[in-house]
């Protein structure tokens, strides 16, 4: 039985299947995710659980080398905005594009994780990236 890392065995598949650069999302309840898309969905009930706390868990074994935001969560959202930025390392870069941008680029994510957050605007692409692990002579 699995006990560490993520014991919810959606996750855990779609983390398994990342490569670099590939892309996973984790959105808000209201997020018009794909058809074509695999979902992992999380939702329990309203604000349960948060696009915040999923990251804050992801953070413990997925490597993210960049994210990817809407315009709109900076302007509508700015709180969830600054906490999303921060969750995986105050350095981590942040691109902005307009929702209906992020919306096209979903349809090239591996995977998206449903949440219940009720939050405006509350949906993130992380770019899959190399981790500290990785050995480099130079």
């Amino acid at each position: 039985m699995k006990e560490v890392g993520t014991v919810n065995r959606g996750i855990a598949k779609v983390i398994s299947e990342q490569g670099h650069n590939d892309l996973l999302m984790v959105v808000d309840a209201g997020f018009a995710i794909p058809k074509e898309v695999e979902v992992v969905d999380i939702s329990l009930g309203e604000n349960k659980p948060m696009v915040l706390e999923v990251l804050v868990e992801l953070r413990k074994f997925y490597s993210v080398e960049k994210m990817i935001m809407a315009n709109q969560t900076k302007e509508t959202s700015p709180t969830l905005f600054d906490a999303i930025s921060k969750s995986f390392g105050e350095n981590m870069p942040v691109e902005t594009i307009d929702h209906t941008e992020l919306k096209q680029l979903a349809k090239t994510v591996k995977a998206v994780i449903r949440t219940g957050d009720f939050t405006a605007y509350g949906n993130v692409i992380l770019v899959s990236g190399a981790g500290p692990r990785w050995y480099c002579e130079k």
